[in-house]
């Protein structure tokens, strides 16, 4: 049975303990606002220049497309680009996204492709390289940003349009966490190269437009930066989820040291209570026998 002093070093342990849990609830809540508007703010461009593209894909499909577009005719070799976050302490935000990563892995793997990887985020190389050290390509270390930028999602991008320029790969796919709400992030896997595109105003009709020069130029020059608009978005959701997720994990901590100062509070009373009472007993045998 530990002493009091040990359930009291305890006790004080568990208090700093929560004070610590309960600020950093309090800067991820400050950080997730700010994160969730960038989040949704890029939402309706990203969707408004895929149906763009979607429609110009949808008139230059064949021999014109773009090789962007129409891919390199094979799918042997994949780019999985793993996107995660430079810290801890967020729950299972980061293996969540490792953990779809691994199984797309697998499943390449299983098929006899070959599988490069390229990671963004500290923690995803981290656990990644565990077992697939040997597939590594690359890594972006954004821990030096404080604040989430397009200039950062440019330089992935044009990371990527090289390799697929000098013949590295032929698919490309991303991972990252779409944001929802506070405790709910979805893991989310979404092909770049060829670019894939779902258009939002399905069952309707798109408007016409005349383009100019010709909607070949126009899908050639806007195919990297709906790559970098991708990777853009993809960058703010994880953002946003990453704020979300440590909030709620950092409140789940903090409840649970409430929850263990109570129990050592009332197992210190009791050893108190029980040492008292020894005491007690031992003076009153003591008295008697005199």
């Amino acid at each position: 049975m530990p002493s009091l002093k040990d359930l009291k070093n305890r006790i004080g342990s568990v208090k700093n303990t929560r004070k610590i849990t309960k600020a950093m609830q309090m800067v991820a809540a400050a950080k997730l606002r700010r994160a969730q508007d960038a989040a949704e703010a890029a939402r309706p461009y990203a969707d408004r220049m895929n149906d763009v593209m979607a429609g110009l894909a949808g008139s230059v499909q064949g021999d014109g497309a773009p090789r962007l577009l129409g891919g390199t005719g094979k799918s042997q070799t994949h780019l999985l680009v793993v996107m995660t976050a430079e810290r801890g302490l967020c729950g299972a935000f980061n293996s969540s996204i490792v953990r779809k990563a691994r199984v797309q892995i697998q499943e390449l793997l299983a098929a006899g492709k070959t599988v490069k990887i390229l990671t963004v985020g500290r923690k995803g190389r981290d656990q990644l390289r565990r077992d697939y050290a040997n597939l590594f390509v690359g890594h972006v270390d954004l821990s030096e940003a404080k604040r989430i930028g397009y200039v950062n999602a440019q330089g992935i991008a044009r990371d990527i349009l090289s390799r697929f320029d000098e013949g590295e790969f032929d698919v490309a796919t991303i991972f990252y966490a779409r944001f929802q709400s506070v405790i709910s992030q979805v893991p989310t896997a979404q092909q770049v190269i060829p670019a894939v595109f779902e258009a939002s105003t399905a069952g309707s009709e798109r408007p016409a437009y005349d383009y100019e020069p010709s909607e070949e130029g126009i899908l050639a020059d806007l195919l990297p930066r709906g790559v970098a608009t991708q990777i853009f978005t993809a960058l703010l959701e994880n953002a946003a989820s990453e704020q979300g997720a440590r909030m709620s994990a950092m409140d789940n901590a903090t409840r649970n040291a409430g929850d263990m100062i109570n129990d050592l509070t009332i197992e210190y009373n009791r050893t108190r209570q029980a040492a008292i009472t020894k005491e007690l007993i031992e003076i009153i045998s003591g008295a008697e026998a005199l």
